[in-house]
């Protein structure tokens, strides 16, 4: 099973990652690098120096099988680019977690970032919702997040990558914990609306983009009391922390606009670094009860 994920993973990314240096005008000399893709020539990243070492495609490799030991297995793994490596690793569904019923369950879900910025790669622990399809990590379960560092040859180094992403495993249980807390917890679904977005325009385009949004939480959250076999929802508009904030994250992950043709991977990883999800997890502890 982990060949045929490597081979997928390595036909996602057939592609190098190449560090040229770049002119100022009339050919004066910088001493500043671009990254570009091999495949078509697109510029990755930003400008880096002459000691910039990019990773490659067998470095992502490396993070994948670290990981599949780890795990004792995997089920599946997704992938992205946008300036860097992105992958969304799937471990058995055996690891189940039971929200609420039998409707709502979530299952882990590792998403690791291995951008051309400069920075650490970073592997976090977040879940998959199978009530809304929504993919999604809680940032404020620090546990769940790990470091590894940007370099070349990651392969040489698996004892160390398979021992951080033992660590990332170990996180599980703290992030059903933090779930548990915000299923445990209710708040007013209008007042939270209000906290994450802000008061509503009296009229014009920006009060017609409110209403049509309001909507559409709203028609999501109710849609998926439903499924999960919840109450109808009272006119105190009270729901469990865990409800509200996956229904304004499974809005901006799946309804919210995006420039251009965005595939279901780009949504999630555009998800995850959006502010208004991060907000949204924020007042959900912090406004339930």
């Amino acid at each position: 099973m982990i060949e045929q994920i490597l081979e997928t993973v390595k036909s996602e990314f057939n592609f190098n990652v190449q560090k040229f240096p770049l002119s100022g005008p009339d050919g004066m000399k910088t001493p500043f690098y671009g990254l570009f893709r091999s495949d078509n020539a697109k510029v990755v990243g930003r400008a880096v120096s002459s000691r910039y070492t990019p990773h490659q495609t067998d470095d992502v490799l490396a993070l994948v099988e670290a990981s599949a030991t780890a795990f004792d297995g995997l089920a599946e793994v997704k992938t992205h680019f946008r300036d860097g490596h992105y992958l969304v690793i799937s471990p058995s569904k055996a690891q189940r977690k039971a929200i609420y019923g039998t409707a709502d369950n979530v299952f882990p879900r590792m998403m690791v970032n291995a951008g051309y910025d400069g920075r650490s790669f970073m592997a976090c622990m977040g879940y998959y919702r199978d009530l809304c399809m929504n993919m999604s990590m809680l940032k404020k379960v620090t546990a769940t997040a790990v470091s590894i560092r940007h370099t070349s040859g990651l392969r040489s180094k698996m004892d160390s990558l398979i021992a951080t992403f033992n660590t990332l495993k170990d996180s599980w249980s703290d992030l059903e914990k933090a779930i548990e807390t915000l299923e445990n917890r209710k708040l007013n679904m209008v007042e939270f609306l209000r906290a994450v977005y802000g008061e509503p325009a009296s009229e014009g385009r920006s009060a017609t983009v409110h209403k049509n949004r309001t909507e559409a939480i709203f028609n999501r959250l109710l849609s998926e009391r439903a499924r999960s076999g919840r109450p109808e929802l009272g006119r105190d508009w009270m729901v469990t922390g865990w409800e509200a904030f996956n229904a304004i994250q499974g809005y901006v992950q799946h309804e919210s606009s995006r420039h251009g043709s965005v595939s279901n991977m780009g949504r999630i990883v555009m998800a995850n670094n959006d502010p208004i999800v991060q907000k949204a997890e924020s007042l959900a502890f912090s406004m339930s009860v």
